[in-house]
């Protein structure tokens, strides 16, 4: 099986590993959050989730987690170009019923 991708054939075995790949990258900075979150005494509970819509996972999972906020960062930029925000957090902004918080 093969999946296409931008009208680029990705063999299934090399998709499988890179998704593999992304999931234990992801583990692995997640652990380092939780960790520094309760040396510093700040409830944490990281998680891993694929979609191909990122911002419909945010936005799902802090509904289903009953959160009251949603917290984004923004690029950082300055000038014009800092009055822009990235575009899965605009589309947060955008689409959630949760309020959120984006920080510089």
């Amino acid at each position: 099986m093969h999946t296409f991708l931008s009208e680029m054939e990705i063999p299934t075995q090399a998709l499988d590993q890179a998704i593999k790949r992304s999931k234990e990258v992801a583990e692995t900075y997640l652990a380092a959050i939780e960790k520094e979150a309760k040396e510093m005494g700040v409830a944490c509970v990281a998680v891993y989730e694929m979609n191909d819509f990122p911002y419909e996972a945010i936005i799902r999972l802090a509904e289903r987690k009953g959160c009251d906020l949603i917290m984004m960062a923004s690029h950082g930029r300055r000038g014009v170009r800092g009055l822009l925000v990235g575009s899965e957090t605009q589309k947060v902004l955008t689409h959630s019923k949760i309020p959120v918080l984006v920080y510089r």
